[in-house]
Order: structure tokens, then C-alpha cells, then sequence
């Protein structure tokens, strides 16, 4: 597993690295390698908090937390990734896994709020290419919820095309599903 750690606000402590290292070593056991973790520790006043994303094959886990004490943070932290690892690899056992060869590149553009507004072109000021893999609605939730996003876009494993998810003011969810005209 690779660590990344970053301290914000802080001294760069090497006992606080190895213990967060050796705390996160503990999810080795509900993902596939290779996994990814970055770890950013930040010390806000009488605030101290812990924030980790991790990333493997086919899956992002984001989760933080803050407490008084940065060992505590770290605990949490953990504690919080593993329960959604466990729900998440309880959740797939239910779906057949779908076939790795269909992935497909989507690319999402952040454009200027202000070039729209006016009549010129609108100013692109960030943009990223990533793969979507097919996977089932219940799995495009989990995905969301384990991302912490209000929406989602996904190629269905059934019909291929690609949907999004997201997540309506009252709780509940929405499925965005193209149709043929």
C-alpha cells in the first residue's frame, strides 16, 4: 500500500506517520491491491483532524474526522473507512461482477460562472479525464455515498448507456436514464 501523508498547521511528526501507516494497514483485508491512501493531518487551534482517501481498483473512499487529540483522529478516521469498506464488500457480494472491458473515458469540464453570463464563449478553467466501469444502480449509489457526492455518472452494467445518480433534497435518490427518441 502506498502512504502519502501531509501535515497542515503542524511539525512533520515521523510517530504520527508510522501510527496512521500502521492503522491503515488494517484495511488491507477488504480491498484488492494495489491501494492507494493519502492522509492529510491538520491541527486548527484546539482542533485536531484526520482526513483519508483511499483508492484501489475500482474504488475511492474519502472519510475525516476531528477531535482534541490527533491519535484519537487517526482512530476514528480508520475506524470510519473500515465500516464502509465492510458494508461496501458485503453489499458487492450481492451484484455479479461486471466485465472489466467496457470501461469508458467521460470527460468533465469546470467552466467560469461569469464568461456564461455574458455573450462570449464560456472560459473553461479545469478539466479531467477519468474511466466510468459498468456496475449496477445499488453500486453506483454506494459508490456516491462512499464518495461523499451528490451525483454520480455511470455506464449501466445491463444496457450500457450511461445514467447518473444523484441525490434528491428529501434523502431519497434520482436515476437520470437516457432514452431513444
Amino acid at each position: 500500500m502506498q502512504i502519502a501523508t501531509t501535515f497542515r498547521h503542524m511539525e512533520p511528526s515521523e510517530a504520527l506517520k508510522s501510527y496512521g501507516e500502521e492503522k491503515l494497514d488494517r484495511v488491507k483485508k477488504y480491498i484488492d491491491e494495489p491501494i492507494a491512501a493519502q492522509v492529510f493531518l491538520t491541527v486548527e487551534k484546539i482542533r485536531h483532524s484526520a482526513e483519508v482517501t483511499i483508492t484501489a481498483k475500482g474504488i475511492t473512499i474519502k472519510a475525516a474526522e476531528e477531535t482534541n487529540d490527533m491519535y484519537a483522529a487517526i482512530d476514528a478516521v480508520v475506524d470510519k473507512i473500515e465500516r464502509q469498506l465492510r458494508r461496501y464488500k458485503e453489499r458487492i457480494k450481492a451484484h455479479k461482477p461486471a466485465a472489466d472491458s467496457r470501461d469508458r473515458q467521460v470527460r468533465k469540464t469546470v467552466v467560469e460562472a461569469e464568461s456564461i453570463d455574458q455573450n462570449q464563449q464560456p472560459v473553461v478553467i479545469k478539466s479531467n479525464t477519468f474511466s466510468i466501469k459498468p456496475m449496477s444502480v445499488d453500486e453506483a449509489v454506494m459508490q456516491m455515498d462512499l464518495l461523499h457526492k451528490d451525483f454520480l455518472v455511470f455506464t449501466d452494467a445491463g444496457t450500457e448507456n450511461i445514467n447518473v445518480v444523484y441525490r434528491r433534497k428529501d434523502g431519497n435518490y434520482g436515476l437520470i436514464e437516457p432514452t431513444k427518441g
